[in-house]
C-alpha cells in the first residue's frame, strides 16, 4: 500500500508539473467569471475562479452557516444534482482540469464531470443551459475530500464557457481550467497597435531565476496589479552586480512600438533599473536553452517607484519583427506589470 501511494503521488506531482505550465482560462484575474450555479447556498460561485487555494477560518460563521472559501451548495433533498457555469476570461484549447475540494472534508462532492461549449454571445437564459449542445470533456469521475484533482483533457476543440457538475452537490474551493490562449489574428490590422505580451493575446511566461514572492504570469494580466503581491517579485539578493530576469513569448510575431514597465505598488522594493533584450525564435526550447540570438530592445534604464515608466520612438532599439522578450531588473526587486505594444508581422 505505501508503494502504491507513493507511486499516486508521483503521477498527481507529473500531472500538476505539466498542467500549470499552462494558463487558467477561467482565472478571475484575466476576466475569467461565474454566471450561474443551481444553488450556492453556503459558499458563493465566484470564489471558484479566485486566487490561491482557499483559507479555513476555524469560527467565522454566516447567517446560512459555516463560511466556507468556495462554492458549496445546501444538501440535497430532491433529484438531480448542482452545476455551475463559467465563462473563461479568454477563449482557448483546454488541457485539463484542477477541481480542489481544499478544506472540504464531510462536504465535498463524491463525484464531478465537466462539460464545454463555444459560444458567439452569451446565452440568456443559464437555467435552460441543457439546450445548449454541450461537449462533455471529462467523463464523471470521483473525488476526495480535502484534495487537488488533475485531469488531463484530449481536444483540439476552441471553447468559450465551461459546466461543472458535482453530483449530488457539496463544496468545490477552487476550480482551474488549464489550456492555451486563442485569438483569431486574421481579424487584427496589421497596423493596429497591441500589446503583444498580454496574456488575453496568448502571451506566456515561458520561465525567470527567482520569483520568491509572487508569480511572473502576473506581469501580462490584463488587470491592473491590485497589491504589491500582484506583481513579479524576486527576494533580495546579495550577490554583486546580480541580475533577475524572466523570459516572455509573444502572441504573435510583431514589431515592438512601446514599452510600459509599471512598478505600481512597489516602493521600497522596486529594482533600480531594466533592460530588455529581444529574439526571433519559432522554438521556445532554442529560448530557454539560449540556443537563440539575444538582440537589445531596450537599453538599461533607470526606475521609480510606484510608477509607470513609459518607453518609446528612440528608446526602442530593435526595429525587426520579434518572438520572444527577456526582462532584465537590477538588481533585484518588483514589477507589476510589463506591456509590450506593437503590430503583428
Amino acid at each position: 500500500m505505501p508503494f502504491l501511494r507513493k507511486r499516486e503521488s508521483r503521477i498527481k506531482y507529473k500531472m500538476k508539473e505539466k498542467l500549470t505550465k499552462y494558463i487558467d482560462l477561467a482565472s478571475e484575474k484575466i476576466g475569467g467569471k461565474v454566471l450561474y450555479a443551481t444553488d450556492d447556498f453556503f459558499a458563493e460561485k465566484e470564489n471558484l475562479i479566485k486566487e490561491g487555494r482557499g483559507v479555513f477560518i476555524e469560527d467565522k460563521y454566516t447567517d446560512h452557516g459555516k463560511w466556507m472559501d468556495g462554492w458549496e451548495s445546501r444538501r440535497k433533498r430532491t433529484p438531480g444534482h448542482d452545476w455551475a457555469i463559467l465563462k473563461l476570461g479568454v477563449e482557448g484549447n483546454i488541457k485539463g482540469f484542477d477541481i480542489d475540494t481544499n478544506h472540504f472534508l464531510g462536504n465535498h462532492p463524491p463525484h464531478a464531470s465537466v462539460e464545454a461549449i463555444h459560444l458567439e454571445d452569451d446565452f440568456s437564459d443559464w437555467a435552460n443551459a441543457d439546450d445548449l449542445n454541450w461537449d462533455e470533456v471529462l467523463e464523471k469521475s470521483s473525488l476526495d475530500p480535502g484534495s487537488q484533482h488533475f485531469f488531463e483533457i484530449d481536444s483540439d476543440k476552441i471553447y468559450t464557457h465551461i459546466r461543472l457538475h458535482i453530483y449530488p452537490d457539496g463544496g468545490v474551493a477552487r476550480f482551474r481550467v488549464y489550456g492555451e490562449a486563442y485569438k483569431d489574428w486574421n481579424s487584427v490590422n496589421e497596423n493596429e497597435l497591441i500589446d503583444l505580451a498580454l496574456a488575453t493575446n496568448c502571451g506566456k511566461a515561458l520561465n525567470c531565476n527567482d520569483m520568491f514572492f509572487s508569480a511572473m504570469d502576473n506581469l501580462i494580466a490584463p488587470t491592473t496589479g491590485k497589491n504589491m503581491g500582484d506583481g513579479w517579485e524576486t527576494k533580495r539578493n546579495r550577490t554583486p552586480n546580480n541580475v533577475d530576469w524572466v523570459v516572455l513569448r509573444l502572441g504573435h510575431q510583431g514589431l515592438v512600438k512601446k514599452i510600459i514597465v509599471d512598478t505600481k505598488h512597489f516602493k521600497g522594493n522596486y529594482p533600480d533599473s531594466c533592460s530588455i533584450e529581444a529574439c526571433n525564435n519559432s522554438n521556445d526550447e532554442d529560448v530557454l536553452s539560449d540556443r537563440t540570438e539575444w538582440k537589445p530592445l531596450l537599453s538599461q534604464q533607470k526606475l521609480e517607484a510606484n510608477q509607470e515608466h513609459i518607453f518609446e520612438g528612440n528608446s526602442i532599439e530593435n526595429h525587426n519583427p520579434i518572438t520572444h522578450i527577456k526582462l532584465k531588473i537590477y538588481p533585484d526587486g518588483g514589477i507589476s506589470r510589463l506591456r509590450i505594444f506593437g503590430t503583428i508581422k
